[in-house]
């Protein structure tokens, strides 16, 4: 298994003084920030969008220079290659980042959304309206994207955003944030809408978590350990992400070419993301048709297979097949590895699912009607999949724009967050001289 990177921004002592003012007064100037969306036109909130979109796009040779600076220490710290994948920039990927911007820029404006309405026996006019968080805090590692998607996605649903990215990531960071700031600056924006708190490291992570009453809600974003840290240490509300240990079950009647493909896409489309497959559990009736198949073409792709015994059995000679033990079953590997086992039916892969998901994603593939609703059904995680692959969940590839993160949790938000899961409500009520007797 390749080494993990567990981020700074949380661990450590208690911030100082210093620090919790510091950072006490950035959420102060993020609140009068986000008043100025509160009267904010949706043409206003796209035209900034797609200005901070063509800043990026302008000042990509500049970002990519200077994650390069990123990809070199982190190379030199020995991070694993799924983390390196993340934290790594390239010219196109800025270019989809803007894409994403763009796309959100499209999008329906989620604030004054009318949730539900009408008018009482009495009377009164009732209105539950869809209105902005506030302030909204990150904290993540390796992943300069997020600083994007975040100030984004905080934008358009009428949102401040502080940013706590990491030592990793630390140049691409401080420059995206800069380039975004001075674009909201130019469209007579706050530029406080977007702050980060990365100069005081791991106390302003703390100091953050602390700071409620002026942090509305926190997204941690990133691995188990800094996800728990956050859950267990703020006081300010929190939006669990998932850790994603992602299952493909493939069914007895399951389509073998089809399925091979969709296990190749799931696995090895981009390894080191919470929405890859971690665990293929195959059925004992595909099994002999299906895993040669798939076992070769995992290998052949570099992938390292952890299997039970009936796995090896059917493995073609040329691939080895690491035994697999109950540590490969929990884990989220986040790189070219996954955990192979035959199951003897759809109630043996539920309960294998039951027993290891993070809740995050899992998928069926199968033919049989009956067995793909009993999967929906028994199956409790944010996202299910049926003859698809997992990389779809995504908020870019469910429409819902660019996503803040993908919420196990089942309070508010579950699955990919994007603009609505960013709003909570309000009730107005209207009354004509109304008092209660």
């Amino acid at each position: 298994m390749t080494t993990t990177f567990t981020e700074d921004q949380t661990a450590g002592s208690a911030p100082g003084a210093d620090v919790t003012a510091a950072v006490q007064d950035i959420a102060r100037r993020a609140q009068v920030a986000s008043r100025a969306l509160a009267t904010a036109t949706r043409a206003t909130k796209d035209a900034a969008l797609h200005a901070v979109a063509d800043a990026l796009v302008a000042s990509a040779s500049r970002i990519v220079t200077a994650n390069a600076e990123d990809v070199a220490r982190g190379r030199a710290g020995r991070l694993s290659e799924g983390l390196l994948d993340r934290l790594a920039l390239t010219d196109e990927r800025i270019g989809a980042i803007a894409d994403a911007l763009r796309e959100l820029a499209g999008l329906p404006d989620p604030v004054g959304e009318v949730v539900r309405g009408q008018t009482l026996p009495n009377g009164l006019r009732l209105r539950q309206l869809r209105v902005p968080m506030g302030v909204v805090g990150m904290i993540y590692e390796a992943r300069p994207n997020v600083t994007v998607d975040a100030a984004g996605l905080a934008l358009k649903s009428g949102n401040a955003v502080i940013l706590r990215g990491g030592s990793a990531a630390a140049s691409s960071n401080a420059l995206i944030v800069d380039v975004v700031r001075a674009a909201l600056e130019g469209q007579g924006l706050p530029a406080d809408l977007v702050q980060t708190i990365d100069a005081y490291g791991r106390p302003g992570g703390v100091a953050l978590m602390q700071a409620r009453g002026l942090v509305d809600v926190l997204v941690p974003r990133g691995g188990a350990d800094l996800i728990q840290t956050v859950v267990r240490s703020s006081t300010v509300p929190v939006i669990e992400t998932g850790v994603g240990n992602v299952h493909v079950y493939v069914d007895a009647t399951a389509d073998v070419p089809n399925a091979v493909e969709i296990v190749m896409n799931a696995k090895t489309q981009r390894v080191g993301v919470c929405n890859a497959a971690e665990t293929l559990l195959v059925h004992a009736d595909a099994a002999d048709t299906f895993l040669p198949a798939a076992l070769a073409a995992l290998a052949g792709a570099g992938v390292v297979l952890h299997g039970d015994e009936r796995t090896a059995a059917l493995a073609p000679e040329s691939v080895e097949v690491v035994p697999a033990t109950e540590h490969d079953w929990a884990t989220e590997y986040l790189a070219p590895e996954l955990a192979v086992r035959v199951v003897d039916s759809l109630g043996d892969a539920i309960e294998h699912i039951r027993t290891w998901s993070s809740g995050h994603t899992e998928a069926i593939l199968t033919r049989d009607l009956t067995a793909s609703e009993r999967f929906v059904a028994e199956v409790d995680s944010a996202a299910v999949m049926v003859n698809a692959s997992t990389r779809f969940t995504d908020g870019g590839q469910l429409g819902l724009g660019a996503e803040i993160g993908i919420s196990t949790q089942k309070l508010h938000a579950r699955g990919p967050m994007g603009l609505a899961e960013l709003t909570t409500t309000k009730w107005v009520v209207t009354g004509d001289g109304h008092v209660r007797p």
